[in-house]
């Protein structure tokens, strides 16, 4: 098995684990959003830097570093609503041969973020005294989506929540992992090594699947139409 094969077995094992009590994470117009989702996936306390674009072609042409450690991010919204957060950060691995052994831990995917997100989306509905939206927020699904290897495959335009066969909504978490422990990473690029992207489905967006004031199925664009501002 390869190590990128590895991580992916890794986080579809760990991911219910994850969903308990998870900790709220920052909102996602807030520069925060990405570099808790940095710290999430590699198990770490570095922070670096995290840019938020209001340009999509710009995010598109970003890459992050892991020196200096420097992430980005862009918010996808529909009718107002911020629907997808995109997040470009480091490997664990990655972090790893800089920081040392002891800056990180366990690589997540973004699967798990995904399931960080709906956990978060069950309680606040709890909270609120919604108890049948939980128990529908409860019941979405969140696909094993494997990584891209390829910006090209991670650019292309995404649906993040879906109606299935099993009448149950499901929730895709697109992304990119380039495992910078591999044979072939030395020969590649220094700008595409140890590389982790994801599209996140926001919490908003999936409580408002939950009460049925959105219905699954919206198309999100990494194109020039994309809309990353709340107009």
């Amino acid at each position: 098995m390869t190590r990128a094969a590895a991580a992916f077995a890794f986080a579809l094992l760990a991911g219910p684990a994850l969903a308990v009590e998870p900790a709220p994470l920052p909102p996602p117009d807030s520069p925060a959003f990405c570099t808790a989702i940095q710290q999430f996936t590699a198990g770490t306390k570095l922070a670096g830097t995290n840019e938020l674009f209001t340009d999509m072609v710009a995010y598109r042409k970003s890459k992050p570093l892991a020196k200096p450690h420097t992430t980005f991010q862009v918010v996808s919204y529909s009718n107002g609503l911020p629907i997808v957060v995109s997040c470009k950060v480091k490997t664990a691995a990655h972090l790893r041969a800089v920081y040392g052994d002891g800056s990180v831990g366990n690589q997540r995917l973004c699967p798990d973020v995904t399931r960080r997100v709906q956990a978060q989306a069950v309680a606040e509905l709890r909270a609120a005294g919604q108890a049948e939206a939980a128990a529908r927020a409860t019941g979405f699904v969140v696909d094993p989506t494997e990584p891209y290897s390829t910006g090209q495959s991670y650019l292309q335009d995404f649906t993040p929540a879906y109606g299935g066969d099993d009448g149950k909504v499901h929730l895709a978490s697109p992304g990119l992992f380039q495992d910078y422990d591999s044979w072939y990473t030395s020969i590649l690029p220094e700008r595409v090594q140890g590389q982790l992207y994801c599209h996140i489905p926001t919490v908003a967006y999936l409580k408002a699947l939950a009460t049925g004031a959105r219905a699954p199925g919206t198309v999100v664009t990494t194109g020039e139409g994309a809309t990353v501002t709340p107009r």
